[in-house]
């Protein structure tokens, strides 16, 4: 079987507007939510977030263009872009009828949905834009990265609540490995804070109402944490077959080593009893790349920041990984924020730099822990450096659905 790298990182999260800025921002455990900006939030009882304000979208995107596409979409053109300067992949046109992209997205163009439906109420349906579906449907992400650059192979987006971003790069990785390509565009774009967005999960009691503290809000692992903070963002890296990367003397940050996906069958939104879901997909990844326990130095946990969510995570990990176990562990999300359908992609890309770089982000807010804690190494406060042989990135979602993704140095 064909092995595949990861040769092109990009990045707009809440934290930075690039993967440096970032990285940077992440790494030194410097919170990227603040209050709500993008709409006036004064009723709404969760009025903080984490959104993208330093991104300028016609850095990337000409601006008679931009209608074309609702805000996830600008987002996923950003940090392709960026990825794919970074990888310097420029295949040929022959080449490119076998270059892939696989984006995962939750909601997608939520904010633009709202608008045409305040026009329709208000000017009625002749003032709907012909843009309008084009621009919200949620494989126009990986299409319209398909058509700025004439990749031509399979392009779709899942879409899978918080496991939409990791399903995203998984699926590439199988395409790849078995031959239907030789390289792929994937990740997970997302901008959901709206006004709608916003309510909606509210009604759902999903999110923190830590108004008067918003970088202390997100806070997984912790006994005081009250939900989790909406963030919006994306994050894309480009796959490789490691042989063509190596050869056409590719920067290769890191190999996928594993993939495992599974479901619960149990709850519209709660996981399964210790996680049991997710245990699976940490150990279909492990069985996948033929991973040893003992190799797994690093878990970027999904770690939302909710109540229930946090405690079967943390069960499971402790079930997988053992009583005493060696293997880090980190909460991003404390820091960023949740992504939803591009979590699974930009916390990946984060284990893939910490494979590179030999860092690993810490989890910050952590003043408290649970007792299901006990026993496991949690990164917190501050960086920790340490050579990864083995890394694995969680992502769960409603209705179920678990990702695990397995990385190393090439």
């Amino acid at each position: 079987m064909r092995r595949v790298v990861v040769t092109g990182v990009g990045m707009v999260t809440p934290c930075g507007a690039t993967t440096e800025s970032s990285w940077e921002a992440i790494t030194a455990g410097r919170s990227g939510i603040g209050p709500i900006t993008f709409f006036d939030a004064s009723e709404h009882p969760s009025q903080i977030a984490g959104e993208c304000s330093d991104f300028d979208p016609l850095v990337y995107i000409e601006k008679k263009r931009l209608r074309e596409g609702a805000r996830f979409i600008h987002l996923a053109l950003g940090a392709t872009e960026q990825a794919i300067r970074a990888s310097g992949f420029e295949p040929n046109d022959e080449l490119k009828e076998r270059v892939g992209v696989f984006f995962g997205v939750g909601l997608c163009g939520l904010e633009l949905i709202e608008e045409q439906h305040q026009r329709l109420m208000e000017k009625g349906p002749r003032k709907i834009s012909p843009y309008f579906i084009p621009a919200t449907i949620s494989n126009l992400a990986p299409g319209q990265i398909s058509m700025r650059y004439g990749f031509k192979g399979a392009n779709y987006t899942t879409t899978s609540a918080c496991s939409s971003g990791a399903h995203a790069i998984g699926e590439a990785v199988r395409a790849i490995r078995y031959g239907h390509l030789e390289a792929a565009v994937a990740g997970g774009s997302e901008a959901c804070v709206t006004p709608l967005g916003i309510a909606g999960f509210t009604a759902m009691r999903a999110l923190s109402k830590r108004n008067d503290e918003p970088q202390r809000a997100s806070r997984p692992f912790d006994k005081g944490r009250d939900g989790f903070v909406m963030a919006e963002g994306a994050a894309t890296v480009i796959l490789e077959e490691r042989e063509a990367a190596m050869a056409r003397g590719a920067r290769i940050y890191a190999e996928v080593l594993g993939y495992g996906a599974t479901s619960d069958a149990f709850h519209l939104t709660q996981p399964a009893p210790e996680g049991e879901g997710a245990q699976r997909a940490m150990r279909l990844a492990l069985e996948d790349g033929k991973i040893s326990l003992d190799r797994v130095g690093y878990v970027n946990a999904h770690a939302t920041s909710t109540p229930t969510g946090d405690i079967q995570e943390l069960q499971a990990l402790k079930r997988v990984l053992g009583d005493t176990p060696k293997a880090l562990v980190s909460a991003t999300k404390s820091i960023t924020g949740h992504l939803l359908g591009a979590a699974g992609g930009l916390e990946a890309a984060l284990t893939v730099m910490s494979i590179e770089t030999g860092i690993i982000p810490p989890t910050i807010n952590l003043e408290d822990r649970e007792e299901e804690a006990a026993g496991l190494q949690i990164v917190e406060g501050h960086a920790r450096e340490q050579r990864l042989d083995v890394a694995l990135s969680n992502s769960f979602g409603f209705g179920g659905t678990n990702v695990t993704l397995a990385f190393g140095p090439a």
